[in-house]
């Protein structure tokens, strides 16, 4: 039985971006600023020469090894489009019963006279996200991806409302464009 040699693939690399391995983690660092990432084995290798980053998989080439290999190269890809042009996405504010306030304070966002409650809530940001409130829109950055759109999901978690009808009570902030590349 013969095995097929390691797949292998590549991502080209815009001017001004370089990529480094040190042990298990990637670092993906351009115009925007870095981006890092642990891989989950030894077999996984990323190479940078020559305006591409080559990714090799140690293992026979299969099809779960071709499955791992290209969601590895969809993850360098998505921190190549982070450092250069980064990544938005956008959710808005809803409230039919009481007007909500909702402004970013030191890494959190926090909602306050969310259905009338005395207590704001408090929604964190993961990373170096940023939000933007402008009038019922909420705008969302950063050059993560991953980050961005675990930002604005826990967002939308905060404000998750329980025992009341959803027909009635539609208040909350609702997810409107899920993390893409910033034009």
């Amino acid at each position: 039985m013969s095995t097929s040699p390691s797949p292998s693939v590549s991502v080209a690399l815009p001017k001004g971006v370089t990529v480094a391995v040190a042990g298990t983690t990637i670092t993906v660092s351009g115009p925007l600023g870095k981006v890092a990432r642990a891989f989950p084995s030894e077999a996984l290798a990323v190479k940078s020469e020559s305006g591409k980053a080559n990714i090799t998989l140690t293992l026979p080439a299969r099809r779960k090894t071709r499955a791992i290999l290209a969601t590895w190269e969809h993850h360098v890809h998505n921190m190549v489009l982070g450092v250069t042009k980064g990544f938005v996405a956008q959710a808005k504010m809803v409230s039919a019963h009481f007007p909500m306030k909702v402004y970013e304070k030191e890494g959190v966002v926090v909602i306050e006279n969310f259905l009338g409650e005395k207590f704001p809530r408090r929604s964190p940001l993961i990373g170096t996200t940023k939000v933007e409130v402008n009038g019922e829109v909420l705008k969302f950055t950063g050059i993560d991806i991953e980050a961005v759109g675990q930002s604005v999901a826990n967002m939308e978690k905060t404000t998750h409302i329980r025992n009341y009808d959803p027909r009635v009570f539609q208040d909350g902030i609702y997810i409107t464009e899920k993390a893409r590349p910033n034009e």
